[in-house]
């Protein structure tokens, strides 16, 4: 069956009275021809977003086709339909599919229209799906009514192991509910609750967040971007963090972190948890926070891999305190640290930890150049956000080999 995909699309098109899709048609083409030799495996990827060739993007009723098309099939491990024009009907039909998808593992569903009512039929029909585990929703407005049954639904699923639900317009009773049901959830390794609408500057959610982490020992990676978390909330998950020995991706950025949060956050490095990549991109540091977080990584830390500390207002005492900080530390191997203020003495230091070595190019967003026998520092388009959704990515997009961000983590090891 999986070499007759595209056959069998044609054939389901005229029986349903559905136009084809001629986008739908060389995907499917393409993916019977990239199949796995070996394990007979295929990716299907229909993501709309970043081709240089327009496509005709698909809607509810290319979901219904598709949903005949793929349904029973042993040989679809994923499923990528991101920036396309599904709505709550395509949510429906995509939910039947992953009933009857039995080696479905992948489905990223990101930017599209799918808001509460889509969420509860994708949410119901995972209470009996046994193995999905990556499901990507990010940039649905699925609010707190659809984050409400994906909270009901993970009470239940006992294979999703990576969830995104970030900028999904959550509110604070759907994100404490997530929460809640992480306390006792033993098989999401990965969740991504970036930009929830909270109304309240109390930071009640913070104070869950870090309950949660207290009591749960199986997340590695948490995702916490655009929660207007303070000082007062890092010192809840600082408090937290001290009791857990798993999580090993911590996202704070875009929050209102200042240097006394990042004190507690250095204090916590100090300790040598288990914590591997920091991302603390657009908070305000400055340089007191640069050096508390210098100080640790090179006197007390063995275990941080990665470091992004981008537009935090830093200057050339913090940025050079960092770089030396890493010719101290022989496991800090990557720190993007664009947007701050350069003077030459961090042209200089960044251009030396390159120059031998220390640092690759690779592993940093920026690049040294020179100018009349002065060292300056050009951006590269490296860094933790290279993984990130909005990230343009133009001609073919493979994601199934980058599920998420712990393919970097995975890079670090």
């Amino acid at each position: 069956m999986s070499a007759d995909l595209r056959q069998n699309y044609l054939e389901l098109c005229v029986a349903l009275s559905q136009p084809v899709n001629p986008f739908i048609e060389e995907m499917l083409l393409q993916a019977c021809q990239k199949q796995d030799q070996l394990s007979h495996e295929i990716k299907i990827n229909i993501a709309g977003n970043n081709r240089l060739v327009p496509v005709q993007r698909i809607t509810d009723e290319d979901a219904l086709v598709l949903s005949f098309v793929l349904r029973s099939n042993m040989s679809i491990i994923g499923l990528d339909l991101r920036y396309n024009r599904l709505t709550d009907k395509g949510a429906e039909y995509i939910g039947r599919l992953l009933q009857e998808a039995p080696a479905l593992r992948y489905l990223n569903l990101m930017c599209n229209d799918i808001g509460g009512k889509g969420a509860k039929f994708l949410a119901s029909a995972l209470h009996r799906n046994e193995s999905l585990k990556y499901l990507k929703m990010t940039g649905n407005k699925i609010g707190n009514i659809g984050g409400m049954h994906i909270a009901s639904m993970l009470q239940i699923n006992l294979s999703l192991e990576e969830l995104d639900l970030g900028d999904c317009d959550l509110d604070t009773q759907s994100l404490i509910a997530l929460t809640t049901v992480l306390n006792q959830n033993k098989n999401i390794l990965a969740i991504n609750l970036n930009r929830p609408l909270l109304h309240s500057l109390q930071e009640e959610t913070t104070d869950h967040i870090a309950y949660m982490l207290r009591r749960n020992s199986f997340l590695r990676e948490l995702h916490l971007s655009k929660h207007g978390m303070t000082d007062y909330g890092v010192k809840c998950l600082y408090d937290a963090l001290q009791e857990n020995a798993t999580l090993q991706y911590l996202d704070l950025s875009c929050n209102r972190i200042t240097r006394d949060g990042v004190k507690w956050l250095a204090k916590l490095l100090e300790q040598n948890t288990a914590l591997e990549i920091l991302d603390l991109t657009s908070n305000r540091m400055e340089d007191d926070g640069a050096v508390y977080l210098s100080e640790a990584i090179a006197a007390y830390n063995n275990t941080l891999k990665a470091l992004a500390v981008v537009s935090n207002n830093i200057t050339g005492k913090g940025l050079v305190a960092l770089a030396n900080s890493l010719n101290a530390n022989t496991v800090l191997s990557y720190i993007y640290i664009w947007g701050n203020k350069f003077d030459e003495a961090t042209c200089v230091a960044f251009s030396e930890l390159l120059n031998i070595g220390r640092l690759k190019p690779s592993d940093t967003d920026v690049r040294p150049y020179v100018v009349d026998g002065r060292v300056y520092l050009a951006e590269l388009f490296h860094g933790l956000r290279k993984h990130y959704y909005w990230t343009p990515s133009y001609g073919e997009v493979d994601s199934f080999d980058c599920n998420s961000s712990l393919a970097i983590r995975a890079s670090t090891a």
